[in-house]
């Protein structure tokens, strides 16, 4: 996948993980990819697993849309042969449709089905689905129990600390789901009301971990390798879910275990390779041209963030019509930067990542 002197690159670093077992299912690192909706499809799981994610989740998937057999739906239910340690999620409002939907998933091959219990956007939300399940706890057994007996496969969920500041119940919910015999807890550490906005509340996050009679997974602003490493060093969670930040440093699964996390090994050439495999794994997944430019552009943006010159560059890459053009650009703009040597980002660890959501 990788060129030798990249799998080199990253093979030495892959070898300061440890691998974990959360509940009965086992992930290589304690450090995994977060499901982000129109970005965990199967390019971005596979390359964030070749590029050291411990495991992955697919983006939230409609329980109608497999229902209903949807093509788009089903399409992204596909898992590619490489991938090792991957979920599928699936979000709905009614035990009977979810139920249904996950013995379909399930054919997929996956380790584990997800509930998204944690999606605050409205036209989920408005259905009963997402983070609209955290409102109504008396309904939460049955919901899990009706789901899990249908499968053959772990039941997981990711959830939010609450629906708002006055309904916390992130704790309660943990242990209903350790009744029901859910493998883990996810838990992004804001309330459906915060959206994205404010700061994650790790004291929370800490504390549900220490209690819980399961494995619980903290998520949340975890946009940088030092804070990820951080964090991983003084958590009582089991494991730790990052989302925007993989889009900012597609490297963080790697470089969240060097012993300075800020100095990464990777160059702009470097980011040039994985923009390259990433093209290609996206023309397994689909053959739509129109996709691909949208795709990369989105792609590239995000992974280039942080480099010299990043403004100017996002500018003209979001006005190019044509792919070739595109990575003519990109090459142009990643290697300029490898031969005046300004292969370091300047990030703002204070600063979040794409605040308008995503993990």
């Amino acid at each position: 996948m990788f060129s030798p002197q990249l799998q080199q690159k990253i093979d030495a670093l892959k070898i300061l993980r440890n691998p974990i077992k959360l509940g009965s299912i086992d992930f290589a690192s304690p450090l995994l990819l977060a499901p982000m909706s129109a970005i965990c499809h199967f390019p971005f799981r596979l390359l964030m697993e070749e590029l050291g994610a411990g495991g992955t989740v697919s983006e939230l998937i409609s329980c109608h849309g497999i229902n209903y057999k949807n093509e788009k739906t089903r399409q992204m239910l596909r898992i590619h042969p490489k991938e090792k340690h991957v979920g599928i999620q699936l979000f709905g409002e009614d035990t009977e449709s979810m139920a249904r939907a996950a013995e379909v998933a399930q054919e997929y091959k996956p380790k584990f089905i997800d509930i998204n219990m944690g999606c605050p956007v409205r036209k989920v939300v408005t259905k009963g689905g997402g983070s609209a399940l955290l409102k109504d706890t008396k309904k939460l057994s049955g919901f899990f129990s009706g789901i899990k007996k249908t499968i053959d496969i772990p039941l997981t969920i990711k959830i939010r600390t609450g629906w708002d500041a006055d309904t916390i119940n992130a704790s309660e919910i943990a242990n209903m789901a350790f009744n029901e015999g859910i493998e883990f807890v996810a838990i992004h550490g804001r309330t459906r009301t915060q959206q994205y906005k404010g700061e994650a509340n790790w004291d929370l996050l800490e504390d549900v971990a220490k209690k819980a009679p399961l494995p619980i997974i903290g998520n949340g602003d975890l946009h940088s390798a030092p804070l990820t490493q951080k964090r991983m060093m003084s958590t009582s969670c089991q494991a730790l879910m990052l989302g925007r930040g993989p889009l900012r440093d597609p490297f963080i699964f790697l470089n969240s275990f060097l012993e300075n996390p800020n100095e990464s090994p990777f160059t702009p050439e470097d980011y040039l390779e994985i923009i390259h495999v990433y093209y290609q794994l996206l023309t397994e997944y689909s053959d739509q041209e129109r996709t691909h430019l949208i795709q990369m552009r989105k792609m590239i943006v995000w992974f280039v963030a942080g480099f010299d010159g990043v403004s100017e560059f996002r500018g003209v890459i979001h006005q190019t019509k044509d792919l070739a053009d595109v990575f003519k650009l990109t090459e142009d703009f990643l290697l300029g930067l490898n031969a005046r040597n300004q292969g370091l980002k300047k990030v703002d660890l204070d600063r979040p990542f794409m605040m308008g959501g995503h993990g």
